[in-house]
């Protein structure tokens, strides 16, 4: 069931002294799917959530922690290459897998996820079984949201000006030319910071179906390459973790109107990109309408 609950301290993100009160009904689910979502009004410190710490593979939402640790592990003082602006801008605003993947490589595989759940204080957050696969990661609603805390309360302003600037700029196309506009984009009007992430539906759209002009400024270097190949043949020690791999997975993610938007999905293999599209955005401006009831 949804609830509303109040942060004692929601300029840290410290979730204390927690009251439970009445709440509006959880939104209704489409068959066949999975969701959880979590909205936080960092106004008055209200939660409106269900499922909140359900586990889920993280897709491109794991790109806000590679992100923000290159970031922290540099320092406030440092000026980003042009090599390393090309491949951070790219992957934020339009989720470029090859960035994703030379950051991780370069910069310590899942050691990324085990810093930054150190760093931000995540409970729900592991790194993937096989570290190659950044995309499998486990995350949870709660700990997307508490990474939005973070980065805008207790993040050195020069990360998180970074960050979320980049957010803002998301485009409507993603480099692999997936349509990433579902979700919060379409769900709910006025300017936003967006990071969506999806798993499951290929490596790129059906011919005739693809999202136009996406944002391909990565450089080809060798480095990218090289990286890129490993991450994608799943190099690391095989395990094992309690997350859903097979069924297709769509999330979105972001602030609006002084609020944080976190709602992961599920979906069966038998629907499509577009299908998955519908549901997502019709859920999360359902979610996002009764959080202010």
């Amino acid at each position: 069931m949804g609830k509303i609950r109040r942060l004692a301290t929601i300029a840290t993100g410290v979730v204390a002294g927690v009251a439970m009160t009445a709440a509006p009904a959880s939104a209704a689910l489409p068959e066949g799917m999975t969701a959880s979502y979590v909205v936080v009004d960092q106004e008055t410190g209200t939660i409106f959530g269900a499922d909140e710490h359900k586990q889920y593979r993280s897709a491109s939402l794991v790109k806000l922690f590679i992100a923000l640790d290159y970031l922290e592990s540099h320092g406030p003082d440092y000026e980003i290459p042009a090599d390393d602006l090309a491949l951070l801008e790219p992957m934020l605003r339009s989720s470029n897998d090859d960035a994703a993947s030379t950051l991780w490589v370069r910069d310590g595989w899942d050691e990324i996820v085990k810093r930054m759940v150190v760093k931000i204080g995540l409970t729900d957050t592991a790194p993937p079984a096989s570290r190659g696969k950044w995309g499998y990661t486990a995350i949870s609603a709660a700990d997307i949201a508490r990474t939005y805390q973070y980065i805008q309360h207790e993040a050195n302003p020069k990360y998180r000006d970074f960050i979320m600037s980049n957010l803002e700029q998301s485009t409507k196309c993603g480099s692999d030319g997936f349509d990433q506009s579902f979700g919060l984009p379409s769900a709910i009007p006025g300017p936003k910071a967006v990071k969506q992430g999806w798993s499951g539906y290929g490596a790129a759209p059906a011919p005739g179906e693809e999202c136009k002009e996406p944002d391909t400024r990565v450089l080809r270097s060798p480095e990218v390459k090289a990286a890129t190949a490993i991450a994608s043949s799943g190099e690391g020690p095989a395990g094992t973790q309690d997350i859903d791999v097979t069924s297709r997975a769509m999330h979105t993610s972001g602030t609006v109107s002084g609020k944080i938007v976190v709602v992961l999905t599920l979906e069966p293999t038998t629907l499509s990109w577009q299908e998955s599209a519908d549901r997502i955005t019709t859920l999360t401006r359902d979610v996002y309408l009764r959080s202010a009831l």
